[in-house]
């Protein structure tokens, strides 16, 4: 078993002067940097203060679930030959800030990716392997929500129309 270290640096760049003196006194703004990487600017969801122009953590965990899964979806083809030429997820979270239960938390994420493959390849595998790839895929083994994938799957052919 191989372990995986993965090192960074989430940094706060919302102190306007005064620090947390007060809740609206500060910027929820921060910065994820890591070596030989581009800097990611982020903030809060803009319902919590946060600048609407920078990335949530909400944002980037949908986006590392959809990026995870497509990693090894494309995998999976490649190893199927199913040739992959085009791949667009329209992904969507959703968080439930107000439960009785517990507390604010993901409740599930809905990848929706269209795939176009080359004409002539199976498309009924082409669908399955999302199963598959959702099984593989490490943010989905990590988290303790649904992740539900649909899929639209196209030939190449069937985009020009």
């Amino acid at each position: 078993m191989a372990i995986h270290k993965y090192a960074l640096q989430v940094k706060w760049t919302g102190n306007t002067g005064s620090g947390t003196q007060s809740y609206k006194a500060y910027k929820r703004d921060f910065s994820i940097q890591g070596p030989n990487k581009t800097e990611i600017l982020g903030s809060a969801d803009p319902a919590y203060l946060g600048d609407p122009t920078r990335w949530n953590p909400e944002d980037l965990i949908v986006a590392s679930a959809s990026a995870c899964h497509k990693l090894w979806y494309l995998h999976l083809c490649s190893t199927h030959k199913i040739n992959v030429l085009d791949y667009i997820d329209h992904a969507t979270g959703y968080m439930d800030d107000n439960p009785t239960d517990r507390k604010a938390h993901m409740t599930h994420i809905l990848l929706a990716p269209t795939v176009v493959i080359q004409k002539g390849h199976n498309k009924d595998l082409a669908n399955k392997l999302h199963e598959e790839a959702h099984h593989e895929c490490m943010i989905a083994n990590s988290v303790n929500f649904p992740i539900h994938c649909e899929a639209t799957i196209l030939f190449e052919d069937e985009t020009q129309q």
